[in-house]
């Protein structure tokens, strides 16, 4: 054993020795060497709390609010073939409908009626859970959507019947209401401005119709836009939610209603650990306005609008790309009538910024109908301030849609040298028609194309290839960079900002 250690033992005197030598050279060196070592922070270190941990706690305190909500819908026709199939009601959805491409309405595959028809019911399930104790309960609007019948399943496996007070497709929130006797146990909303990315979630719901279900992850993102609409503000979490969790709850390790499930992102169309849940700020005021009025009240400006990009930013003279650019006043709007026009950028509402399009729409929609807001815009290089009294969103036809129209290409085209454009007046005297476009240039790129129509430059209206190029000098005599073109292509109106004598 002596004869093993023996060569370990020479290693580490050797390394002594090494080692002597060098503090014995750096003190020779008069300490340069120490003066030359680099000195580095200290690296990231949290002190984590030491606990047992589990969820059992929040769960038996929470279930018996969250209840599964069983949806009957009639269904016109079915065949008489004895084959047990009924319709999605999903499939009923537009097909540009956003939430087609997330989940939720369990239905079986649509069957193929033939011979005798009779009337059928279908069933969909999801899940909700109760915001007090008189028997009020929050879940999605897709989930009660088209239903005639609304049953509540309680986590102890007793039913009772429930009626829609009110929906909000912009939210994709509904409200329904138990008459019984006895009182509910219900639980709080959460001030989810304080969920922080990275903290635990409890999710209960009704997947795939087995009942109370508990699932558990963390916060994985805020604010999270999945194209929705102008209210997308989820928070995205990785707890286990699947089809039937739609309107069930998330909790916080407080037992309180941080979000409500409503999407998830799945190939497959099973959990992937990527869920989107409605904030409970947001879920707070429009359950609210249900209870109180049946729908929700909305503030309605009436414009189209885009985001401001550098470019834009850069043509128009605004310091930041931050605001909205108004694409077109609709027709007989508070817009109009008030005097906001085509280009104008709006920079804030009652004095608080708007950095982006859905900032203008949220900021708008949180005020009521009749209200009066001041609203600047950036127009002719200044901030002019713009008094609107809102109307009511709520009385808009969200059905109608905006129609297309393709009128013959104009002839007699000529080019717009050094952008990359031939252009050439519209039949109508208002703009000019873009007939053709160089693929190499930065019109191109911008994502000009053939048919768009040239209505103005940099706010000035054009009829015709003189114009533009006016325009185009006024431009560059007042120092901008870009132009800002103003196209038309069909009934929509858009911006696109071009480097000044660049293709």
């Amino acid at each position: 054993m002596q004869q093993k250690n023996r060569p370990r033992i020479k290693r580490n005197r050797l390394l002594a020795g090494v080692v002597a030598a060098g503090v014995a050279g750096t003190a020779l060196a008069g300490g340069m060497l120490a003066n030359t070592l680099p000195v580095f922070a200290d690296p990231v270190h949290v002190d984590a709390p030491q606990q047992s941990f589990g969820f059992a706690d929040v769960v038996s305190k929470v279930s018996p609010a969250v209840v599964s909500v069983r949806v009957t819908e009639d269904v016109k026709t079915a065949a008489d073939d004895g084959e047990d199939q009924m319709q999605n009601p999903f499939d009923n959805l537009p097909k540009d409908h956003p939430l087609r491409r997330f989940f939720d309405m369990p239905g079986m595959q649509g069957a193929k009626p033939h011979g005798r028809q009779l009337p059928r019911h279908a069933i969909a399930q999801g899940s909700g859970f109760f915001i007090s104790d008189d028997g009020y309960l929050v879940t999605n609007n897709h989930v009660v959507d088209g239903g005639s019948k609304f049953t509540v399943v309680m986590d102890d496996g007793k039913e009772y019947d429930a009626k829609l007070v009110g929906t909000d497709k912009r939210t994709d929130l509904a409200l329904l209401k138990v008459n019984a006797t006895h009182k509910f146990t219900y639980v709080a909303w959460g001030d989810d401005s304080k969920v922080r990315v990275g903290d635990w979630v409890v999710a209960v719901g009704n997947p795939f119709g087995l009942g109370g279900t508990v699932t558990a992850g963390i916060v994985s993102a805020r604010g999270r836009d999945i194209g929705a609409g102008p209210y997308d503000d989820f928070l995205q979490i990785d707890a286990a939610v699947n089809r039937g969790n739609s309107g069930g709850p998330d909790f916080n390790l407080e037992g309180q209603v941080i979000g409500i499930n409503t999407a998830i992102f799945s190939p497959s169309g099973g959990n992937v650990g990527i869920a989107f849940a409605i904030p409970a700020s947001v879920a707070q005021g429009v359950i609210q306005s249900l209870k109180e009025h049946g729908s929700v009240q909305r503030g309605w400006l009436g414009v189209q609008i885009a985001p401001v990009t550098d470019d834009i930013a850069e043509a128009v003279g605004l310091a930041e790309s931050k605001g909205a650019i108004v694409t077109l006043p609709d027709n007989e709007t508070p817009a109009s009538k008030a005097g906001i026009k085509t280009g104008d950028v709006i920079t804030a509402v009652d004095g608080q910024t708007v950095a982006t399009p859905r900032e203008l729409a949220r900021s708008i929609g949180d005020d009521r109908p009749g209200t009066t807001v001041n609203i600047t815009v950036w127009r002719d290089g200044q901030a002019k301030n713009i008094p609107v009294k809102l109307g009511n969103l709520a009385s808009l036809d969200e059905s109608a849609s905006v129609s297309s129209k393709n009128g013959a290409v104009p002839t007699n085209p000529s080019s717009l040298s050094g952008y990359g454009l031939t252009v050439t007046p519209s039949e109508d005297g208002n703009g000019v028609v873009v007939t053709d476009i160089d693929p190499d240039s930065t019109a191109a790129e911008k994502g000009m194309q053939p048919g768009d129509v040239i209505v103005a430059v940099n706010g000035k209206a054009v009829t015709d290839q003189k114009e533009v190029r006016e325009a185009l000098r006024d431009a560059a005599k007042s120092g901008r960079k870009a132009a800002l073109f103003q196209l038309r292509q069909g009934d929509q109106n858009r911006f696109v900002a071009l480097p000044l004598n660049k293709g």
